[in-house]
């Protein structure tokens, strides 16, 4: 039998060691997540894109009482992105998350399972990685490719 090792490089950085742009990213993330619709979960997430063309796509998580006919903020903002620039590739992703309190989280979340697989399916559409950024108030995670996060990974044969 033989071994595999999985390596995953995450950078963590605060906030201030963020170039302009990222922050600029992770402040549009922050802002979506007032406009997400989560009565259950009481859990806001904001997600920001930045396409290749420089224009930034909002999204967040919006919920529904018919589980699972909600939709989390990541692929609401990718399909958005997909909708009205659907050649236009994603270079960079930024999502925060606000809790029942309405404090933004200490500690940066992670993207669910059906989110990763959907920006999997961008990077390879557009055959680039896309740099994530996952907001905390005490560091952000950065990224560079969701593989990162999800080694193992279903694509397109």
């Amino acid at each position: 039998m033989k071994e595999l090792i999985l390596k995953s490089t995450i950078h963590v950085a605060d906030f201030s060691e963020l170039t302009a742009q990222e922050r600029e990213l992770v402040e549009k993330a922050k802002e979506s997540t007032y406009n997400s619709y989560a009565p259950y979960s009481h859990f806001h997430v904001g997600a920001a894109l930045l396409l290749k063309n420089g224009v930034i796509i909002p999204g967040c998580n919006q919920e529904n009482a018919a589980f699972p006919s909600g939709l989390c903020a990541e692929r609401s903002a990718i399909f958005a992105a997909g909708a009205q620039y659907p050649d236009q590739p994603v270079l960079m992703l930024a999502i925060a998350v606000r809790n029942s309190s309405g404090e933004f989280l200490a500690e940066p979340a992670s993207p669910c399972g059906p989110c990763r697989q959907v920006i999997i399916e961008t990077e390879t559409r557009f055959k680039q990685p896309v740099r994530i950024l996952l907001y905390g108030t005490d560091h952000t995670y950065i990224m560079d490719g969701i593989k990162q996060l999800m080694p193992l990974s279903f694509t397109k044969l």
